[in-house]
């Protein structure tokens, strides 16, 4: 994955990121990595406004449409003229003012522990200390694959969302440490999502495209 599209996906942390006030127990992280686990095969559809914050500051808004398996879709502001966007097998970011389209397995990006209803998060997650009980924070990363670099999603407590958890939003940092924040608002589970709406007009020439 290009450093391009890391900082697109992936910056100051968080709010609800606070130090760590004590280590969290083995009890205590299997339970939590399995209702996050329980969470994320309860979401087969989910919609939300994000603000994106980069690692100089800079702060795009818009909106995210995921579907499993593998799709997902971020629909930036009007003024900003990319989209990042997965079919279920290919993660495409588009930039329209270059008419430039670069695609990438969606297995190589952080973003697949959302996106893989399948996926064993006990082989690739890990819970970090929050510092504060209502927030429930998962790292992920493989250890084999350090360039898909590393995505921390953050939980809060809510009984009335699945799995006990309503995704917060995320800190997803590349290899060469390059951290994008997205925060989410208005979150909308498993509510209708057509499949069109992971299509893309493809800005190249007729003869560019592959």
């Amino acid at each position: 994955m290009t450093r391009r599209l890391a900082i697109a996906l992936a910056a100051a942390p968080l709010a609800l990121l606070v130090p760590a006030t004590a280590p969290v127990t083995a009890q205590q992280a299997s339970g939590s990595l399995a209702q996050a686990q329980a969470h994320l095969r309860g979401v087969n559809t989910m919609t939300a406004n994000f603000t994106q914050t980069d690692r100089a500051g800079k702060v795009l808004t818009g909106v995210l449409t995921l579907k499993k398996p593998g799709k997902i879709r971020f629909q930036y502001e009007k003024s900003v003229p990319i989209l990042i966007v997965s079919n279920g097998k290919t993660l495409t970011f588009i930039d329209y003012s270059v008419r430039q389209v670069q695609p990438w397995p969606i297995g190589d990006s952080p973003l697949s522990v959302l996106l893989d209803p399948n996926k064993d998060m006990s082989k690739v997650a890990k819970v970090v200390p929050s510092g504060d009980p209502r927030i429930l924070l998962v790292e992920a990363s493989d250890p084999k694959r350090p360039e898909y670099g590393r995505i921390t999603l953050a939980f809060a407590r809510n009984a009335q969302a699945p799995g006990g958890l309503m995704l917060q939003g995320w800190v997803a940092l590349d290899s060469q440490n390059n951290r994008t924040t997205i925060r989410l608002t208005n979150q909308k589970f498993n509510v209708p999502v057509n499949d069109r709406t992971f299509r893309y007009n493809d800005p190249r020439p007729q003869g560019a495209r592959g």
